[in-house]
């Protein structure tokens, strides 16, 4: 039983890993306000990074610079150099979504998606002003 705790704490990158994707996915789909999905989404993303990170690291290796020893232990580079890109789009989608919520608030008056997606809701109204439904820019 020891042995398991001790590889257990061996491998914590790997339980933040699954700690922070729990948090994301409880964050994305347990919220109904879009700013905190976007913050969830972000969440996600950065465990998937350090588990990409994690797998790329092998034990006493050095960075891939020939030195002449031919017993050298090499990391990859290549999941590094991924992540740094993932990390750029991931900060552009970032961006984007939050740049369409600012939109759809401008529009609806809301960023809570339940009451974006209810039908129901304020129909009276809608009848009454045949233009209060739909978003500013089409009332135009």
């Amino acid at each position: 039983m020891e042995a398991f705790f001790d590889q257990a704490r061996g491998l914590y990158n790997y339980w933040i890993v699954i700690a922070l994707m729990m948090a994301g996915l409880y964050a994305v789909m347990a919220r109904s306000n879009l700013v905190k999905k976007v913050i969830g989404l972000n969440i996600f993303q950065s465990s998937v990074f350090l588990f990409y990170i994690s797998m790329g690291k092998i034990e006493g290796g050095t960075a891939p610079i020939l030195t002449g020893n031919p017993d050298a232990v090499y990391t990859n580079p290549l999941p590094h150099v991924l992540i740094l890109t993932a990390i750029v789009v991931s900060v552009a989608t970032t961006a984007l979504g939050l740049a369409l919520i600012v939109r759809i608030r401008e529009a609806f008056g809301t960023i809570e998606d339940i009451e974006l997606a209810a039908p129901g809701i304020g129909e009276e109204e809608r009848e009454a002003a045949p233009l209060a439904g739909r978003p500013r820019a089409m009332r135009r």
